[in-house]
């Protein structure tokens, strides 16, 4: 294990509005189709970068946590286009439901994650990804089997989150692969302290975000991102029954095979909203800082934060966030 020195970024509080970004331009694809046919209608826009054993990388949540997504959602997508693929996840750094294998499988069960493979990557051990071209890590502990499959489907479910501001594809795999002993430790925590929380703001995105890149660059062109904007509260699905209130609209779900992207048009169809709409996670992502996320994926060369969101409820019509948010969906937690 390698941890570098360095000085933190700047500006993960700071909103960079679309006109004053630079670069190519991927494609993000919107639905705002929230159901099983929504998300396996828009699953077959980005699935032919997915290849042999499949990984479905999602956050299974708390036990009855209220807002992941819906089991029975995820059910079709994978009996309908990947029956031979597996959920992974790994275990948690924090006490609760899931911080043992023992406890994990039980939580998986209550939840409903039942009509498919489970695979709790870091039961039998660890395995370590190299990280190119990171200035606090050189390569980060993953649960040990991720090695094991060819391509990978990150399908997340896009909120809020108490350390990282918003929680999207790259928290999704950033944390969530990492392992539940030795990699998240390597994120959230400085070696030596008492504080298993003790890295905040800049520093935390960045070391969360190089996790991410260990993942990406061992899978290259075999993953697809999937972001499911419904049920936000501010807080993730690790606080479960706990989690704050919904209080920001649904909106529907983007894909990309572009990780920067995908989340970058999230956060801009967030900032969209109207001030009473978006309040409470704007505040939670630029309190924490969150925006840095996407700055330092820019930064590492993981994607692009310019895109075409291309709305194929409508022919695939070209639209902007603001165009998205026009007809939002009403915000409660089902």
């Amino acid at each position: 294990m390698s941890i570098k020195n360095a000085v933190p970024g700047t500006g993960g509080n700071i909103y960079v509005p679309y006109e004053e970004r630079t670069g190519e331009r991927s494609v993000v694809y919107f639905t705002s189709d929230l159901s099983a046919d929504g998300l396996m209608k828009i699953f077959t826009k980005v699935k032919d970068a997915l290849c042999g054993r499949v990984a479905v990388k999602l956050h299974t949540g708390e036990r009855n946590g209220p807002n992941i997504i819906p089991h029975d959602w995820v059910k079709a997508l994978m009996e309908n286009y990947l029956p031979d693929s597996s959920i992974i996840e790994t275990n948690s750094y924090y006490e609760g439901d899931r911080d043992t294998t023992e406890k994990h499988l039980e939580t998986l069960k209550v939840n409903g994650w039942t009509f498919a493979p489970v695979d709790i990557m870091d039961a039998d051990g660890t395995v370590m990804f190299p990280i190119k071209g990171g200035k606090w890590f050189d390569e980060m502990s993953m649960g040990k089997t991720l090695a094991e499959y060819d391509s990978l489907l990150a399908l997340t479910h896009f909120k809020g989150h108490s350390k990282g501001g918003f929680g999207g594809s790259d928290k999704n795999i950033g944390i969530g692969c990492a392992d539940g002993r030795i990699g998240k430790a390597m994120i959230h925590t400085t070696p030596g302290q008492d504080d298993q929380w003790d890295i905040s703001d800049e520093e935390f995105m960045e070391r969360m975000t190089e996790s991410t890149k260990a993942v990406t660059d061992h899978f290259g062109s075999r993953i697809a991102y999937i972001n499911v904007m419904r049920n936000m509260s501010v807080s993730c699905d690790c606080e479960g029954i706990y989690a704050a209130p919904v209080v920001t609209p649904n909106v529907g779900i983007c894909a990309s095979l572009d990780i920067l992207a995908v989340d970058q048009a999230c956060v801009d169809i967030v900032y969209a909203m109207t001030e009473q709409e978006n309040h409470d996670l704007v505040e939670r992502i630029e309190s924490r800082h969150g925006l840095r996320q996407l700055s330092y994926m820019k930064e590492l060369g993981m994607g692009s934060d310019r895109y075409t969101l291309i709305d194929i409820d409508n022919g695939d019509k070209t639209v902007l966030p603001k165009d998205v948010v026009k007809d939002l969906q009403p915000f409660c937690a089902e």
